[in-house]
């Protein structure tokens, strides 16, 4: 491995542990200087921190050609009353898409809604926003988190879609348990692949490697194959010609989702070739954590963030 590879890989795991340490984001959070320094890296990756930036760059990206995913960030929320409050703002971000006549997906982690409290407590907070969604072109999408909270995303996953066919799930490529739980979804819905951002043990997981890119496009196949509507969520450049090449996205079942802020130059192109691409726009305070795995997916963020901070000039992305 020669030693600017071997570099990157060890910022990447860096910002992956930094990420997970509470008191580096309670400083961040606290510290007024700090976290407007941070919050201008952040920004070329969220659409700001109130409902309102959240829906107005959402209804923008729709405008432009893409389909939209939004997400209200938050995680790990232990607090009862805290739960309902990120409810209530997801409910309020439903009712909004639904009042701008924005068909759009509605992304969250389940721990953002009451699973680190009890999975009943996550499972009831889906359905209330079910129940809100119910009758509109709004979709409701579950993300994945780290892999010790996989079992209980996916058992509240099962059960609410169950009930609700518009409760779609995100898998990680990266884990090795991956391909028993997309065979063991037996229905056919929506679901999202991803390479996977957390940082897991050698034994649970496949590193960033050939081998995983070629993970991911079996899951991708076996996901379309079993009669999946496939979110492709990647900004890797293997992993998109060799869908392109393959006319995954000619098939209706199958999109390339890309993040906000993350080569809109690439997303444009591939649009205007005319495959459908959806955008995911994420909004809110909680973007510490965000920012730390958009570094470390790509490690040349890292730049592009040092340049954001320094400029302090306003983020413009240009899709």
């Amino acid at each position: 491995m020669n030693e600017h590879l071997k570099l990157e890989q060890q910022l990447t795991t860096a910002l992956k542990s930094i990420a997970r340490r509470r008191d580096l984001k309670d400083y961040v959070e606290q510290n007024p200087q700090v976290n407007r320094i941070l919050r201008q890296a952040a920004l070329r990756y969220i659409a700001g921190d109130s409902l309102q930036e959240g829906l107005e760059t959402g209804e923008k990206i729709w405008r432009r050609g893409y389909f939209l995913s939004i997400e209200y960030i938050g995680e790990n929320t232990s607090d009862a009353i805290q739960c309902e409050q990120a409810v209530a703002e997801m409910i309020a971000l439903i009712q909004g898409l639904k009042q701008s006549g924005v068909p759009g997906r509605v992304s969250f982690d389940l721990s953002h809604i009451g699973l680190m409290i009890s999975p009943s407590l996550a499972y009831s907070n889906l359905m209330e926003m079910a129940k809100q969604a119910e009758g509109t072109n709004i979709e409701l999408f579950i993300s994945m988190e780290e892999s010790g909270k996989t079992e209980g995303i996916l058992s509240v996953y099962k059960r609410a879609a169950a009930e609700c066919s518009s409760i779609g799930i995100t898998l990680q490529a990266h884990l090795t348990r991956t391909p028993e739980d997309l065979a063991a979804l037996t229905s056919p819905g929506r679901i999202r692949i991803v390479k996977g951002a957390y940082q897991e043990s050698a034994y649970l997981s496949i590193v960033r490697s050939p081998e995983l890119n070629e993970r991911y496009l079996e899951l991708v196949e076996a996901a379309i194959r079993q009669g999946h509507q496939v979110s492709i969520a990647t900004h890797d450049d293997v992993i998109i010609n060799a869908v392109l090449e393959r006319g995954w996205l000619t098939n209706s079942q199958a999109e390339l989702e890309m993040l906000y802020g993350i080569r809109p130059d690439l997303a444009n192109r591939i649009r205007s070739e005319g495959n459908p691409i959806r955008i995911y726009v994420p909004y809110g305070h909680e973007w510490y954590l965000y920012l730390c795995h958009r570094i470390a997916e790509y490690p040349p963020n890292l730049y592009q963030a040092v340049i954001d901070i320094v400029s302090g000039k306003g983020v413009e992305n240009n899709y």
